[in-house]
């Protein structure tokens, strides 16, 4: 009975270790095909194509001579039916921006811990005045990037087709001008098996 109780539970050992699953590392650059969904492979190309556009369009190359422009990136708006995380889109865009050396930037999204920050320093009473910052004396941005990005599915049997556009404008706040605007599209093919798989 000893034997049998020993041999049941190594079996039980054997069985739930080959059960279990393997990480590893892998290549953050790498195309990701896992499925037609949006994913780092598009976040990374749609990265890439709008600062490369945006740095060598010709009336942004002449902003960007002499002076490094103040702008704000508005977070890019999510038009499509996934639930996709534009902040890291939004993220990726504004990091290849100031790592160019070609804008300064504004961080909207963190205004009110600012504000809270002023405040504190301000009007507490726990900060010495000749250390604290004083209000009003941030810098306005010139330009606002932003962006969307939408898409289109269709499906037929055992065909699906994605189609992602992300559209980018560079507006002048001063003069409600556009000074720049692209779009990447991205197109993925997802046919199912024989067998439905």
């Amino acid at each position: 009975m000893k034997h049998l109780k020993v041999i049941f539970i190594l079996a039980a050992a054997i069985g739930l270790s080959a059960c279990q699953s393997k990480v590893e590392y892998g290549d953050a650059t790498e195309v990701e095909t896992v499925n037609e969904n949006f994913g780092s492979t598009d976040l990374q190309a749609i990265a890439a194509k709008m600062v490369d556009s945006m740095l060598t369009f010709p009336p942004v190359v002449a902003l960007t001579a002499n002076d490094r422009p103040i702008m704000f990136v508005d977070k890019v708006k999510n038009k499509t039916s996934e639930h996709i995380d534009t902040e890291s889109v939004t993220d990726s865009i504004s990091n290849k921006l100031l790592r160019s050396g070609k804008f300064r930037f504004i961080d909207m999204t963190k205004v009110d811990s600012v504000r809270k920050q002023l405040d504190y320093q301000n009007n507490s009473g726990m900060v010495d005045p000749s250390t604290a910052i004083s209000f009003g004396r941030q810098i306005g941005a010139q330009y606002m990037l932003y962006g969307n990005l939408s898409s289109i599915v269709k499906e037929d049997g055992s065909t699906k087709d994605v189609y992602y556009k992300m559209t980018m404008r560079l507006m002048d706040l001063e003069t409600g001008l556009i000074e720049w605007s692209d779009e990447k599209e991205i197109r993925k093919v997802k046919s199912k098996s024989f067998l439905g798989l």
